[in-house]
């Protein structure tokens, strides 16, 4: 056996025979190529591990470097490069240097797309999806061509057919045909959407406790009606804020022999039939809280729900009791309820009772309510003020909702729609027309930043606003009024309070940017005021920073802001818990 010393002799003679040097990668390409180039061409890659490599080595990396090179300029569209390489020695380590010029670049000249199934056919509303889907196509004649472009423009082709009626839809064929010699391409694309689907019956699985028929009457689909994928995601949230239901899955199996009437299956996770909860909670507006409730989701087992709850505030307390009937097959959901509330906020204390019955409903985006209310009540404002009130009112609440169930949304907008009004013939000291409005929008703005921006109006109409319920009138400043001011300390100001009015206006521009995490900060800009006639308000300003969490049991906001009228700083700060 060769000694120790020998075998190293021989190691050392096989380096001198093939000599290995370091190498220096050098591309000269346009400025948009270079970055593509210098991370994926082979050579680049071995020039960065700082390998030690022999001729023959450099000699296979630059060769396959070229064809990588014409591979990466093909998939952006350069289908004709003139890639010029060397391989020079410098002192004892290799440069290996490649000229790139990538020639015109390869647009599209045509683009034919092809439908099979039942959408080639269709007419009226398919008529429309299939020219919509031509039009919206990512790659139109005249622009460049891009691999990636082509498979991002083929797979987002599926996207509006397989969450409206084709929930089959696919890519039956798809051709690029690249001309060389015209830097063209040809586009050809197949697309079959199989059949229309359209709603059966639910098939409902996981309830025990709770009649079927909950299930049902939330149920916002009709049979015969084509399938929607949005459709099923409002059924899923009708049932998830039902109460009956702790979590709910609401989907079809898309099987091309079931299009006619395709079942649409509905798994549920029941919520207890009795719960008590606790929660506490602190805010700047109304100071700590305690509050608890107890639910009962199945009185005389029809699933009517009970609910007892009471809420101590440092400024207000409430207590009441609601019962509310399941939704009926019209979606509608009936309650009556009672409550009893005592306050005193900057002054004004107000003792009432209410009776309400509720008409609820909500479809898709958009909530109504109707109601019918009886409130007395016993309002003391120091020395000044001391009366007794009540009114009859019939209410009706519209709301439209486009932010889906985000925490912090980044698009869309909430609007809130009020009227109401009572009469002195009817159980009411004052005769009055109530009508309020409220609106906010969000904006995005770049990747963690979003826009905010708020604005509400209301107005009392009546004679006087003697023996109108506080509930009834307006006040303005807080948390979600106007910061920089104390909670509902701009009204009507008498000797020893604050009395609420008849018109209040308030608007609110907000900027929020995110960090990394769950952290972000906040700018804003609040303005408002509360007076008994239009030409009586006159708007003061809130200016502040912010900071924001987004936790998992919802949104923390800590605000500092400056009250202009009051030349004061305000903290605002809200949280809550629930047991």
């Amino acid at each position: 056996m060769p000694s120790p010393i020998f075998r190293t002799l021989l190691f050392l003679a096989a380096l001198c025979a093939t000599p290995a040097h370091a190498l220096t990668v050098e591309v000269a390409a346009p400025d948009e190529l270079k970055p593509l180039l210098d991370q994926y061409l082979e050579a680049a890659r071995a020039a960065r591990l700082g390998e030690t490599l022999d001729e023959a080595e450099l000699a296979r990396l630059r060769g396959v470097s070229e064809e990588t090179a014409r591979e990466l300029l093909a998939t952006e569209g350069y289908f004709s490069p003139q890639i010029d390489s060397s391989l020079t020695q410098s002192e004892n380590d290799w440069v290996m240097r490649f000229a790139v010029t990538p020639g015109p670049r390869t647009r599209v000249r045509t683009l034919k797309i092809d439908f099979a199934g039942a959408l080639a056919d269709a007419d009226g509303a398919g008529a429309r999806l299939r020219a919509r889907t031509e039009r919206n196509f990512m790659l139109q004649p005249q622009m460049p061509f891009r691999q990636a472009d082509w498979d991002a423009a083929k797979l987002a082709l599926l996207g509006p057919l397989l969450t409206v009626r084709y929930p089959t839809a696919r890519l039956a064929a798809s051709e690029a045909h690249i001309d060389p010699e015209t830097q063209s391409a040809d586009l050809n694309v197949t697309v079959d959407s199989g059949p229309a689907f359209f709603y059966g019956q639910p098939a409902i699985s996981g309830n025990q406790r709770y009649a079927e028929s909950i299930i049902r009457n939330l149920n916002p689909l009709k049979p015969g009606q084509p399938y929607r994928q949005q459709d099923l995601l409002d059924y899923q949230t009708a049932l998830e804020a039902s109460g009956y239901f702790a979590q709910a899955t609401v989907r079809i199996e898309p099987d091309p022999a079931l299009a006619a009437a395709v079942p649409i299956q509905v798994e549920v996770v029941e919520r207890p039939e009795k719960l008590f909860s606790v929660g506490v909670g602190i805010s700047t507006d109304t100071g700590a809280r305690v509050s608890t409730s107890w639910v009962h989701r199945n009185i005389l087992d029809r699933g009517l729900r009970l609910k007892l709850d009471a809420r101590v505030e440092e400024a207000q307390q409430t207590g009441g009791a609601e019962l509310a009937w399941p939704h009926d097959a019209k979606g509608y959901e009936n309650s009556l309820g009672f409550q009893l509330k005592q306050e005193d906020i900057e002054g004004q204390e107000t003792r009432s009772t209410a009776l309400v019955a509720k008409r609820n409903r909500t479809r898709g985006q958009i909530e109504t309510t109707l109601s019918l209310q009886y409130q007395t009540e016993e309002q003391d404002i120091g020395d000044v003020v001391g009366v007794s009130n009540q009114a009859l009112t019939p209410n009706y609440a519209w709301t439209l909702r486009t932010i889906g169930r985000d925490f912090y949304p980044r698009r869309g907008y909430v609007l809130t729609l009020q009227g109401g009004g009572a009469a002195e013939a009817l159980l009411t000291d004052t005769s009055f027309v109530r009508l309020y409005g409220r609106h906010t929008q969000y904006f995005r703005i770049g990747d963690n930043g979003r826009l905010i921006l708020r604005g509400e109006l209301g107005s009392v109409l009546a004679q006087t606003r003697e023996g109108i319920p506080t509930d009834f009138l307006f006040r303005a400043g807080g948390d979600n009024s106007v910061r920089g001011y104390a909670y509902q300390s701009l009204g009507r100001t008498l000797e020893g309070g604050v009395e609420s009015v008849r018109y209040l206006a308030t608007g609110s521009v907000e900027y929020n940017h995110f960090f990394k995490g769950n952290w972000g900060m906040a700018v804003f800009v609040d303005a408002g005021d509360a007076a008994d006639s239009p030409g009586a308000l006159s708007p003061v300003f809130g200016y502040g920073v912010g900071a924001r969490y987004r936790s998992p049991v919802g949104p923390i906001n800590l605000d500092l802001a400056y009250g202009e009228a009051t030349e004061k700083f305000r903290l605002h700060f809200s949280l809550g818990v629930s047991f």
